[in-house]
This record gives structure tokens, C-alpha cells and sequence, in this order.
């Protein structure tokens, strides 16, 4: 029988994909990004998960559907969701056939987790996927590496298998004071992001401090320790300067086309 283990649920979502959206945070992920606001997320068991099998969980979201209606749905968050892609398929597939009337699915992940060698493994989820929130956490390889503690070359594979899909992407990229709020590194993922036509939305998201107590109660050093807040004055000219990236990145492709 196949279990998911999962870390908690938020029954009244308003930023995690259209409309008002229950959100089910996963156990599990590889990456270890400095800013990080859920390390209690990170071990796959980490004594405090709620295991649930597929029914289990399907009955309990869609005791929220008065809430979500039909112009919301459920966000399937973490951690990373697609450490368990059996189980987040199952979720999927069920909330699609739901016989009260289908349910919007979004998937907020990093991708990472995705293996491009065996991409078939993922065809269950993908298949009944609606919407990706893809957080992409820095443009430049190496900056990724120092930020999350893994290499980018899997994220950016899986946003390529998005885009072959032709599945809705609202790209994510945290913003944190002297990492990645240079005009030039937001020009620079804006580059990156330009092939995949199937980019729907943009959020910039301000880096905040807010998650620090967990470090404290966890006992894990905070890598960050020091740097302040996002200024969110800035996030305009930011969120400009990666659409600056892609329109110029989308002229040069169409010119080496024609």
C-alpha cells in the first residue's frame, strides 16, 4: 500500500497558485537552500510527519472544497512533493475524478527531484498536473551550487519537460540581499526562462527572516544570519529587469531562427 508522509496543511492558501487553494506541504527534500524558512521539512521521517494513504488524504481535502470552489483547487507543496510521485500521482489523478467536479492541481517544487534520465517515472504526475509553481533560485550555475548545495542542471531539465508538456509555469525566485538582487543576475534568469513558452507568471518573492526561529528550535545554524530583509522598493525594477532578460533573449532566438 502505497503512504505519503507529510509535513502539514493549510486549508485557506491565497498566494500558492489561482484562487483560494488548500496546500499540503510534503516530508523530504535534497536541496538545503540558505534561506530555507522549513527545515523542519527537510528528512523524508522526521517523527513529526502525518503519514496518510492516498484516500486518506483525498477524503480530507475535499472536505475543504467549499472553501477552494471551482475557481481554486489544491497546492502540493514541501518539502518536495516529487520525492513521492507514486503517492502525489494518486492524489493527482483523484482530485481530477473527483465525482463533485474536477479539482484544480498545482505542483510547487523545485524540480530537483525530477531525473531526466528516467522521465518516464514521472509521467503519472505530469500527466494530471495543471499548474507548476517553479522555483528557480539562482541563474547562475556555480551561485546555485553555493546557495542550495546542489547543481541546477536537474531543475532546469524538468523545466524543459514542462515546456515540451506545454504545462502552465509561474516561475518563483526568491530575492535575498547580496545574492540574487543584482539587476544582471535577474537579467540573467530572465535569459534562462525565455525558451520555455509555457511561462505563465512571474512572483519575485522578497527574502524574509521569518523562519529563523525554526533554526533556533532545531537547533541548525542559520546560514544567513546577519542579512537583512528584502527591500521591497526594489522588486519592480528587479521583476523588470528579468523580463528585460527574456524579451531580449526571445529576439535573439527568433533571429537565429529566421
Amino acid at each position: 500500500m502505497i503512504e505519503g508522509y507529510i509535513h502539514s496543511i493549510e486549508s485557506m492558501g491565497l498566494v500558492d497558485g489561482p484562487g483560494i487553494r488548500t496546500v499540503v506541504f510534503f516530508q523530504g527534500c535534497r536541496l538545503r537552500c540558505r534561506y530555507c524558512h522549513n527545515p523542519d521539512t527537510w528528512a523524508m521521517r522526521s517523527g513529526k510527519e502525518q503519514i496518510f494513504t492516498p484516500e486518506q488524504l483525498v477524503n480530507k481535502l475535499l472536505r475543504f472544497k467549499p472553501y477552494f470552489g471551482n475557481n481554486g483547487g489544491v497546492t502540493f507543496s514541501g518539502g518536495e512533493p516529487l520525492l513521492q510521485p507514486e503517492f502525489l500521482a494518486d492524489l493527482f489523478r483523484a482530485m481530477h475524478n473527483n465525482p463533485d467536479g474536477r479539482v484544480h492541481t498545482c505542483l510547487d517544487s523545485c524540480g530537483y527531484a525530477f531525473d531526466p534520465n528516467h522521465p518516464e517515472k514521472f509521467d503519472a504526475v505530469l500527466n494530471e498536473t495543471d499548474m507548476v509553481l517553479l522555483d528557480i533560485k539562482h541563474a547562475d550555475p556555480v551561485e546555485h551550487k553555493k546557495l542550495t548545495g546542489c547543481d541546477p542542471a536537474r531543475i532546469l531539465a524538468f523545466g524543459d519537460e514542462l515546456a515540451r508538456r506545454k504545462i502552465k509555469v509561474v516561475i518563483r525566485h526568491v530575492v535575498v540581499p547580496g545574492i540574487t538582487d543584482t539587476v544582471e543576475e535577474c537579467e540573467k534568469l530572465g535569459r534562462l526562462i525565455a525558451p520555455w513558452h509555457n511561462v505563465v507568471g512571474l512572483e519575485m518573492l522578497p527574502y524574509h527572516t521569518m523562519g529563523v526561529v525554526k533554526y533556533e528550535q532545531l537547533g541548525i545554524p542559520y546560514k544567513l544570519e546577519g542579512v537583512p530583509q528584502m527591500d521591497t522598493a526594489r522588486m519592480p525594477e528587479l521583476r523588470n529587469a528579468v523580463m528585460a532578460g527574456m524579451k531580449k533573449r526571445r529576439a535573439e532566438l527568433r533571429s537565429a531562427i529566421g
